[in-house]
């Protein structure tokens, strides 16, 4: 009996979850009933799932000048870490944000700190890369709080995402993995770009 209770409330919990995201954030989709139902079902698992890191590449442009290097994204909830390495500089920084604001690290003797993280990357080196969406964005999920919309692919799994005005496309996936999760995204708001080759996912 108590077996029974406590799955039918991790049930309800993961529900719950799925249902504060929507209702956070409206979404249009352009998919049949199997594809919304499977994107929903998704969402319900990375719900549950809030402590997760991916090791991969970056590119950003402002359709003249950009960067790129190796990127080891780590979050927990709310918060995360960002380890960005410039392999032609040979420069390291360490951008943590959360709620409460961000902090850089590395590129001065003393920690830089700003209200949000993209806001720190734009001041300082001039790319426009939304972290906080992008913490989002990066599983195939719409950020909570303003309208999205989703569109998918033969395989089923989401295709293009648009929100904020920017437009997020989902070119590859690791589909054998449960759920499915990024490899390739490309996210452009013209004239930004970011790029982001995902090699190896971690999800507690």
């Amino acid at each position: 009996m108590h077996q029974l209770f406590s799955i039918a409330f991790l049930r309800l919990l993961g529900i719950a979850a799925v249902l504060a995201l929507v209702g956070c954030a409206p979404v249009r989709t352009r998919g049949t009933a199997e594809q919304v139902q499977a994107q929903t079902s998704r969402e319900a698992m990375l719900a549950q799932r809030p402590s997760w890191s991916f090791d991969g590449h970056f590119a950003v442009s402002d359709g003249h000048e950009g960067g790129s290097g190796t990127l080891s994204w780590q979050a927990d909830g709310s918060s995360f870490s960002l380890l960005l390495r410039a392999p032609v500089t040979g420069r390291t920084v360490r951008l943590q944000g959360g709620p409460g604001g961000a902090v850089l690290m590395g590129l001065r003797e003393l920690p830089i700190r700003g209200d949000n993280a993209q806001a720190l990357l734009a001041d300082e080196f001039g790319w426009h890369m939304p972290v906080e969406q992008l913490t989002w964005w990066v599983r195939g999920l719409r950020a909570p709080e303003s309208p999205a919309e989703v569109s998918y692919g033969k395989d089923g799994l989401p295709s293009l995402l648009q929100q904020d005005g920017w437009t997020v496309e989902y070119r590859d996936w690791y589909a054998d993995s449960k759920p499915p999760l990024p490899r390739k995204i490309y996210a452009a708001k013209p004239p930004y770009t970011v790029r982001l080759l995902i090699e190896q996912w971690r999800i507690q």
